[in-house]
């Protein structure tokens, strides 16, 4: 698949580093592939994918390159802009039980036709000219609301999460970096509210909760998975093999490195 001399190239406010996405925003791969996992599936996207990025879920993403190269196109479409959209373009929005946070988007000859046209405005520092930004971004969108109306009620949903099942949240989504505000605010709490009721449903701080959990989690991956300390740190919300090692012996009294040399006298 070639699209001229298209590179990777951004449209809109900058993605977060975080395992968090803040705002919607349409992915193209140009190169490359890229597996996401949000605490409950896993989304497989290769080469010429299109889809939607969805606000207010978590994310880890795992890029793979072609021949040494990974370039995408990024269009955010953030909260201000898609209000300044719905003003000029109004549109009936419903309640919609798809919760994916990963919406794919089959290709047709306008899409296609709207990354060719990115290439003239393309300045080779992976941003388009500002003066074509919001021109270029409101075009995407109706493009993509006329070929999926269903979009309409992703997009134009300004509406806080909802309250999760606190328990269940948790436990499904405690391999993630993000802060505790994060956690609080995608299960529907304020922050003191979350801290309240986590101390009623685990009897513990949600600090101390996460650190147990992740360590326990750690283990098992080491004992009977028979992964190594550098496979699993990262994916378990830590952010360096250092801080791992050490909690995970102030927790168990043994290093991650010598139980799997352990195991690995055992087998």
């Amino acid at each position: 698949m070639k699209f001229n001399n298209i590179q990777s190239c951004h449209l809109g406010p900058e993605i977060s580093p975080e395992q968090f996405i803040p705002e919607h925003f349409f992915l193209f791969l140009l190169r490359g592939s890229m597996v996401a996992y949000d605490g409950y599936k896993y989304y497989s996207m290769k080469q010429g994918d299109y889809c939607i990025a969805r606000k207010n879920h978590l994310v880890r993403y795992t890029k793979h390159k072609e021949d040494g190269q990974f370039e995408k196109v990024i269009i955010a479409f953030d909260e201000a802009f898609l209000k300044k959209f719905l003003e000029r373009h109004p549109y009936q929005v419903e309640a919609t039980d798809n919760d994916d946070s990963f919406l794919f988007v089959k290709e047709d000859k306008f899409i296609k036709s709207y990354i060719d046209s990115l290439e003239p405005y393309y300045n080779g520092k992976e941003q388009i000219e500002a003066t074509f930004v919001d021109v270029k971004r409101e075009e995407l969108l109706m493009i993509l609301l006329k070929n999926h109306s269903s979009l309409k009620d992703i997009f134009f949903n300004f509406n806080s999460p909802h309250k999760a099942d606190l328990e269940l949240f948790m436990n499904s989504n405690y391999k993630f970096n993000i802060s505790l505000e994060r956690f609080a605010y995608l299960s529907g709490r304020s922050l003191s509210t979350f801290k309240r009721e986590f101390k009623t449903i685990f009897a513990t701080s949600p600090g101390k909760w996460l650190t147990h959990r992740r360590l326990q989690e750690a283990r098992y991956l080491l004992e009977h998975e028979h992964k190594k300390p550098n496979e699993i740190y990262f994916e378990l919300g830590f952010e360096d093999l250092s801080h791992f090692s050490f909690a995970f012996k102030k927790q168990f009294g043994d290093s991650p490195k010598n139980i799997v040399d352990k195991k690995t006298i055992v087998h």
